[in-house]
């Protein structure tokens, strides 16, 4: 049995879920998870904001393993290069078929307009990079009817499968 700290008397005690319950961040956790399979299982083409022909750039990375699992990609750029074969286009806009995934590779600040823009063109799904977080924005995204992915990276997804 642990003794609790005297510093700690006023902190609540966590309670572990009783046997066929389960505590708001595990259904959050496997909402997230469901989210995520869904996502990756269930989608073909991907546009990706923010890809250019820099191999420095995660963007660069990412967008070939998508490539290796099957997905179309499509750069999204302001110089709307041809990346890993690819057409680019400068804006979400600008693309003449539609895009099933939005995967945004811009700071968090910018991600909101690009979050609405999706929204704008019909896409079934949002997926904001690794450290790109905007609450407000993926409320929206989901309010919207469209699958959010936050803070989080396809690539290391699919390693994980």
């Amino acid at each position: 049995m642990r003794i609790r700290d005297p510093r700690d008397w006023n902190r609540p005690i966590e309670v572990p879920p009783v046997r066929g319950e389960s505590s708001p961040e595990v259904t959050e956790s496997a909402d997230v998870e469901a989210t995520i399979d869904r996502v990756l299982d269930d989608t073909t083409t991907w546009a990706v904001v923010g890809l250019s022909t820099n191999t420095e750039r995660a963007a660069y990375g990412v967008a070939r393993t998508l490539q290796r699992a099957g997905k179309r990609i499509v750069p999204v750029h302001p110089s709307a290069e041809t990346v890993h074969g690819e057409q680019g286009y400068a804006t979400l806009a600008d693309i003449p078929f539609p895009v099933d995934v939005v995967d945004v590779f811009v700071r968090s600040e910018l991600a909101g307009a690009v979050a609405d823009q999706a929204i704008a063109i019909g896409a079934r799904a949002v997926w904001f990079q690794l450290d790109v977080v905007d609450e407000e924005a993926a409320a929206r995204v989901r309010a919207a009817g469209l699958d959010m992915v936050m803070d989080r990276c396809p690539a290391i997804e699919l390693g994980r499968r």
